[in-house]
């Protein structure tokens, strides 16, 4: 069984306790949860790897593309394995993060997994460390600003040796999967949702998964980022946020 939720960021027992999700009782680590990006990974604190043991304990195994808010000075350290044909981190045994451009299969479905999105709130700009107006700003609700290294990554965004990647392999699977995983919607989502405020803009991750979409031929495409529930049923593709719901 395959099942998809959205963006977590962290708050994985508010998702996963089993009064939010009693449908975990009867999963084994054969089922799949798959988390839409912004899965959380912060700070490797003491209550994060808490949180996260919590999680390996459940009955489910969860697998997981990155986002927008995870910190990659932690991610990437992660030695890169192999696991169902597919790149991978193992954050833990049975929490497994999947790297961008994987074409794998689950289930007896073929799923083509790509992480990584646009920070939107930034609008002050990207500071460093040490930058003065840190803590000028700090309780000003009308700046939108983040920090390098500290709460944005420029690896928030995909470089192009991880998009070849993700189209060979593709190429690979002759450009046929039955389900595309994001964490960015594709630049024509962008369009049909930004109604002329420029908040969504478009990318070269957005453009990079719009010309996927046109030559791969595929059955559904999950997204989140957007933390939204809506689907869009002229392009096959769907936000989720807090739903969990079963695709396989």
């Amino acid at each position: 069984m395959v099942l998809i939720t959205g963006d977590t960021h962290g708050d994985w027992m508010s998702r996963f306790k089993t009064d939010a999700f009693p449908e975990q009782k009867e999963l084994t680590k054969d089922d799949y949860v798959i988390i839409c990006g912004d899965f959380g990974i912060w700070d490797n604190s003491k209550e994060e790897k808490y949180n996260l043991d919590w999680l390996e304990a459940k009955p489910f195994t969860t697998l997981l593309v990155d986002g927008n808010h995870e910190n990659y000075d932690i991610l990437d350290n992660f030695p890169v394995e192999e696991w169902h044909g597919m790149k991978v981190h193992f954050i833990r045994p049975s929490v497994i993060h999947i790297l961008r451009g994987q074409v794998g299969e689950l289930c007896g479905k073929k799923f083509f997994f790509f992480g990584g999105a646009s920070s939107h709130d930034i609008d002050d700009g990207i500071l460093e460390k040490d930058d003065p107006r840190i803590i000028k700003w700090r309780y000003d609700r009308e700046k939108f600003f983040r920090i390098n290294h500290v709460s944005w990554w420029e690896r928030e965004l995909p470089s192009q040796e991880e998009m070849d990647e993700g189209l060979r392999n593709l190429a690979a699977n002759n450009n046929e999967v039955d389900f595309i995983i994001t964490h960015s919607p594709f630049t024509g989502i962008l369009r049909i949702e930004d109604k002329g405020t420029c908040f969504y803009e478009s990318d070269v991750l957005t453009d990079y998964l719009q010309k996927i979409k046109q030559k791969v031929d595929f059955n559904k495409w999950y997204f989140g980022h957007m933390h939204v529930n809506r689907i869009y049923y002229h392009e096959k593709a769907e936000c989720i946020y807090e739903h969990i719901m079963r695709i396989v």
